[in-house]
């Protein structure tokens, strides 16, 4: 699931836990919004997903996921309604970056529908395989497109790893409860 602003859930209160005479609450029935809202129960890290086209391309998710240790491969989700999505249709190679807990500007400019996400004040040079780049990130890496899976209004796309750097240093970003957050000790 990418992350957005537009994640709005209404939010139902949990009932107390049932008693030993009480019915558990009865489950919703498969929708958007109970997947939603499940998933706001989960944190996940926050990456940004770049891609080179006559524009640099590229949008925040929350769906990274690592593979493969080898070959070495990741996915992740995009959606097909998403600005980024016809570049990424065809890009042969994308830049995968993992934020830092002090990048929520960027993690927010890079979520928001219609924002010019390359311009100042982001930092970003071209990579290997012409990928933009984003400065002072965790880490990042390169990756080879290697399959588009549809998945309903999303694809997935799998991607295998030709270059990297996980010097960064600091804490990542999370997304939780419809927000970017910061690890707790």
């Amino acid at each position: 699931m990418t992350a957005s602003t537009d994640l709005a859930v209404p939010r139902r209160t949990r009932p107390a836990a049932p008693g030993p005479h009480q019915a558990p609450p009865q489950p919703l029935e498969g929708s958007p919004e109970l997947l939603r809202a499940v998933f706001r129960q989960h944190a996940a890290g926050v990456a940004v997903i770049t891609a080179r086209g006559a524009r640099p391309v590229g949008f925040t998710a929350t769906s990274l996921n690592s593979v493969a240790a080898d070959p070495p491969m990741i996915s992740f989700g995009v959606g097909t309604g998403s600005s980024s999505w016809p570049v990424l249709a065809e890009a042969s190679h994308v830049g995968v970056h993992i934020l830092a807990e002090d990048q929520r500007d960027l993690a927010a400019t890079f979520a928001r529908s219609g924002a010019d996400r390359f311009a100042p004040p982001t930092r970003w040079r071209t990579g290997p395989e012409g990928v933009p780049l984003l400065d002072g990130v965790l880490a990042w890496l390169v990756c080879r497109v290697v399959a588009r899976v549809p998945a309903g209004d999303h694809r997935i796309v799998l991607g295998q790893v030709v270059a990297g750097d996980p010097s960064g240093a600091g804490r990542p970003l999370l997304y939780h409860q419809g927000r970017f957050n910061a690890l707790r000790d």
